[in-house]
């Protein structure tokens, strides 16, 4: 007796088809799976025996075998525990076994024939649309996420009883409906606001001019000048988060099983702020079985790295990569899996190893040597690649204390989607988003410089001996102040800014 049930498995956050083939022979009781199954598909043999008893089913005292397809690919997790279960039951005649071809199956089973959510659903569910004509039978838990995506009709399911009688038309449920809101993307900028930071002026421009073109910055100053301040509210004067965005960065949520039930999609640029002690697989990704790392969960948003050089420097390297090419490769013997890890990177130091280097308010304590060494932990290919470096000194007691608020954060947002639009309409056709994303053909067709342009230009690269990464990030942050300032050209004022901004190369180097 032979049944064949339809599933899916995921390689980095794309899903492919499996079929799970349940043959039941004559022979002494043995249950066997193939297909290069992991640690957790080959104990599905004990949960699926318990859950079938105890949901009221005999069990087949046969020889069992459950074959994986394709075979060639490792599976791992414990959402097969369904569909092996659902075979079974199909190949011993309970389950009608046309009916069945129509479903996709998900789901981990419980000892009692409850089924549990499990990882993964929301790429399952984009790429099933691809697949054929299907549905999808999910856990109750999981039906939200596999919803949010419309072209296949969802199940929710509580139990091995419920599916099965969805399966044999016993019964027959409405679809899931996903709340419309959940669809709809929230503003990033519903908490904090920039009016709430005091003094700083300097700064919020220079997080103005980041959050308009994407770009990365670095921010040092004294501790408790403000720095955390702002950058947590950052992400309130981003542009909104459109729902391909929010998809795009929910199936990487979702791979990594970071979504609860009530949270189906991200529906808010994501804000990751690692400690500075993560390893190198925490924040690139990896593992035995590769996950995305914080510069993945980052994607589309923000990755905030307080005191940026208390990182490992060897974790730190590993950041070139995703800020020139916006996606993280991994490499395994077996697979190599590649994660998108397109996101802003804001960090943050003191400006020494006490801190008080260059306050008035403080003696600093450190030596020339020890002033070297806290510097020489980022190196200067690592520096090359964050477009703006600004200064973040203590704030004076007459602005604490002054009573009226700066510019709120919509008010600058409304600027930054501003920039954001001239980009797309110049970029999209290229398939970039923002100025931080052009390469050296883009930033010779449209970052060129008038006479005086090009001879402050010049002096700067020749006094400063800055790096021709340096020059391209310079001519990038200029064409984004332009953009702010309404401007089809490059002048000389918008140069000057951006080069202010690449003032700490020289300081750091």
């Amino acid at each position: 007796m032979l049944a064949k049930v339809t599933s899916g498995a995921l390689i980095g956050i794309d899903a492919y088809p499996v079929e799970v083939e349940v043959d039941i022979a004559q022979g002494l009781p043995q249950f066997s799976t193939v297909g290069l199954p992991e640690g957790a598909v080959r104990e599905s043999k004990d949960r699926v025996k318990s859950a079938i008893k105890n949901s009221g089913y005999d069990f087949p005292a046969r020889r069992i075998t459950i074959n994986l397809a394709p075979a060639d690919i490792r599976k791992d997790g414990a959402a097969f525990d369904l569909p092996i279960a659902v075979g079974l039951l199909s190949a011993t005649g309970i389950v009608n076994a046309d009916q069945l071809k129509r479903y996709i199956l998900l789901g981990e089973l419980s000892l009692d024939g409850r089924v549990k959510p499990v990882r993964g659903i929301l790429p399952i569910a984009v790429s099933a649309r691809d697949w054929g004509d299907y549905a999808l039978i999910l856990p109750e838990e999981n039906a939200e996420e596999g919803a949010i995506v419309a072209g296949s009709d969802v199940y929710a399911v509580r139990d091995l009883g419920e599916a099965i009688a969805l399966i044999n038309g016993e019964t027959k449920p409405e679809p899931y409906q996903v709340n419309t809101v959940l669809t709809e993307p929230q503003s990033t900028g519903d908490h904090d606001d920039l009016a709430e930071v005091r003094g700083q002026e300097h700064v919020k421009r220079a997080l103005e001019v980041a959050a308009a073109g994407a770009h990365n910055i670095l921010m040092i100053g004294p501790p408790g000048s403000g720095k955390t301040m702002l950058a947590r509210r950052l992400p309130t004067i981003l542009p909104d988060f459109s729902f391909e965005e929010a998809l795009e960065t929910t199936k990487i949520h979702s791979v990594a099983g970071l979504l609860s039930r009530h949270n189906a999609l991200v529906r808010r640029r994501p804000f990751r702020s690692p400690h500075h002690t993560i390893s190198d697989a925490g924040l690139i990704g990896g593992g035995t079985y590769p996950r995305p790392g914080e510069v993945s969960l980052a994607h589309r948003g923000i990755l905030f790295l307080d005191e940026f050089p208390e990182f490992k420097k060897n974790v730190l390297e590993m950041l070139r990569q995703p800020l020139e090419d916006g996606q993280v490769s991994i490499s395994r013997a077996a697979l190599s899996l590649t994660y998108p890890a397109n996101f802003m990177l804001v960090a943050a130091m003191n400006p020494c190893k006490c801190g008080f280097l260059g306050d008035f308010n403080n003696l600093c304590t450190c030596t020339p040597h020890d002033i070297q060494r806290y510097r020489q932990r980022l190196s200067g290919p690592l520096l090359d690649r964050i477009d703006l470096q600004i200064e973040v000194p203590r704030v004076p007691h007459k602005d604490l204390t002054d009573s009226v608020e700066g510019e709120s954060s919509a008010t600058i947002r409304v600027r930054v989607e501003a920039a954001r639009t001239i980009q797309r309409e110049r970029l999209t056709p290229y398939g970039l988003h923002a100025n931080s994303a052009m390469a050296a053909r883009h930033i010779r067709k449209f970052c060129p410089l008038d006479e005086a342009g090009q001879k402050l230009l010049e002096m700067v690269v020749d006094k400063l001996g800055v790096s021709a990464r340096s020059y391209s990030r310079i001519l990038k942050v200029a064409r984004t102040i332009a953009d702010l300032a309404g401007e089809e050209n490059i002048r000389q004022p918008h140069l000057a800014e951006a080069i202010q901004y690449r003032g700490l190369d020289r300081k750091l180097g």
